[in-house]
This record gives C-alpha cells, structure tokens and sequence, in this order.
C-alpha cells in the first residue's frame, strides 16, 4: 500500500488558521462594532447599518426569517443585541461573555411568558412563542446618554 502525504504549503496553512480565528470573532455585547460583518456570515445576512449621532444600528436578516439588530455606540462598542424573528438566534454568539451570566440568571427564574433578568448592568428581555420570537439584550451602563432603553427593539 502506497502511504500518501499531504503537504501544505506554510502559507495555505497561516490562511486557514487565519480563517478559523476570524470566523470564531463575533459582534458580541460589549465586544467592538468592527467584527459584525462575522455575525452576518454566521447568519448568511447582508448587514444593513443606520446610524445617528448617538449610536449605528447593523441590522441583519438571517436565512431563517429571524432580524437581529446589533447596536453600537460612537465609540464602535455594541452595547446592545436584538431580535425578533420565527427562531431565535445563537444566543450565545450575540451575547458573548455575559451568556453565561443570563444562563445563570435564567435557571433562578424559570418562568414562561415575558422574562426580563438582570444581573449587574446586564439587562435580558425574552418574549415569544413557536415562530414568534423577540428579545434583546443591553449593557446598561454602557448605554450612551440621550439614548432611551425603548430604542433598542
């Protein structure tokens, strides 16, 4: 039997650890706004941005149906996620580092219906049923003045 070798040139190497890493970076909550074109990969959306004075609202439409809506501050810092949508999206990929916190949370309040935790600054509201899905989730004391909680949605 012959024994084959496969060799990678160095340089087709460093691009596929390169492409691992960068697909594994996301627009989280409290992350930076720069990365939000790898959540719309991950969604297989085109990103739409909006912006104003007080914050840029990058908001992508899944293939499933779901619209999540990343917002950041002038400072490029995503201080807060929604979605609404027939499925609800990769939680944990929208909120990063404070995911566990919200699971935490979450397991103390096993409740149906609306769910609001809070768990420092971090503020989660959960509604929906089958097909019929919103939420979002916000850093409060990230959230830049002159700008209403109410916004986010």
């Amino acid at each position: 039997m012959t024994n084959f070798k496969i060799v990678f040139p160095r340089a087709a190497a460093a691009i596929m650890v390169s492409l691992l890493l960068v697909s594994t970076a996301t627009a989280e909550l409290g992350a930076n706004s720069s990365t939000v074109v790898n959540d719309a990969v991950r969604l297989k959306a085109t990103p739409r941005v909006t912006a104003n004075s007080r914050f840029a609202v990058h908001e992508m439409t899944a293939a499933t149906g779901t619209v999540v809506r990343e917002y950041a501050s002038p400072s490029g810092v995503v201080f807060a996620v929604a979605w609404s949508g027939p499925y609800k999206p990769d939680l944990r990929q929208l909120m990063g580092r404070h995911f566990d916190t919200y699971i935490q949370q979450a397991q103390l309040r096993r409740a149906r219906g609306t769910r609001r935790i809070q768990a420092g600054n971090l503020v989660v509201e959960l509604s929906g049923h089958a097909r019929d899905f919103h939420g979002r989730a916000y850093l409060a004391d990230s959230v830049p003045a002159g700008v209403d909680v109410k916004e986010i949605q």
